[in-house]
């Protein structure tokens, strides 16, 4: 029996609604096998998490950087909201622990689990949000997510790999990268794309991210890396 309690000391936060802690942590696959007394998978909290999230980060970075134009401050927002970022987050909390997954799901400690948490992540804001307002969910935003800011920006992580992948292709070979989808995985609510990045018809490299645009991102970075243009 997993203790939620034991995630409010985590966080510093009690919830009013335990229910509602609980759903944040609660996966679609865990209800398939645990149909009674659930409160409901976490897909809706976490579309509001999400934009609990976004928000929060806008105001925090309008205000930190008031000399940055607003295509920086959206390609920084975009570094600290990414699944990569924000997974790291929910495993520093501990996060894992508490996870409600299927005996299927649960054995998957890949990639698919890091979207996991991730959705786990925003789901817990949104949950916070609910239950307590904007102003304690975005304290929690700011412990978890905002003191990753400095780092990201000296060392340049939020610039677009694919812009920057494109001119330097256009620089070194006079072409443009093109991508394409090489294929498509998992149902509708949590699919998956791969995505190649070619140089006149030669693949360079893949990705991997919940839309195309960020399996394109996560190709031009890996081809980058690959190129040594990094």
């Amino acid at each position: 029996m997993i203790d939620f309690a034991e995630f409010e000391k985590i966080i510093k936060v009690e919830f009013k609604n335990k229910d509602i802690l609980k759903q944040a942590f609660t996966h679609r696959s865990y209800l398939n096998e645990n149909r009674k007394g659930n409160t409901g998978h976490n897909e809706r909290l976490e579309f509001l998490g999400d934009a609990v999230l976004e928000l929060a980060v806008t105001r925090f970075l309008y205000n930190k950087y008031p000399e940055k134009p607003e295509g920086d401050l959206t390609a920084i927002r975009a570094a600290l909201v990414n699944t990569n970022t924000i997974s790291d987050a929910a495993k520093k909390l501990k996060t894992n622990d508490f996870l409600l997954l299927s005996k299927g799901e649960a054995k998957d400690t890949g990639r698919a689990r890091q979207y996991i948490l991730a959705n786990a992540f925003e789901a817990i804001i949104g949950a916070i949000y609910l239950d307590k307002g904007f102003e304690v969910a975005e304290k929690f935003i700011e412990k978890n997510i905002f003191y990753l800011t400095d780092e990201i920006v000296a060392q340049n992580l939020w610039q677009d790999s694919k812009s920057y992948f494109q001119e330097k292709v256009q620089e070194e070979n006079g072409s443009t990268p093109a991508y394409k989808t090489l294929k498509e995985e998992g149902p509708d609510h949590d699919k998956h794309f791969i995505v190649g990045v070619f140089i006149a018809d030669k693949l360079i490299s893949e990705g991997k991210g919940k839309s195309k645009q960020e399996a394109e991102q996560q190709a031009a970075k890996k081809a980058l890396e690959i190129k040594g243009w990094g």
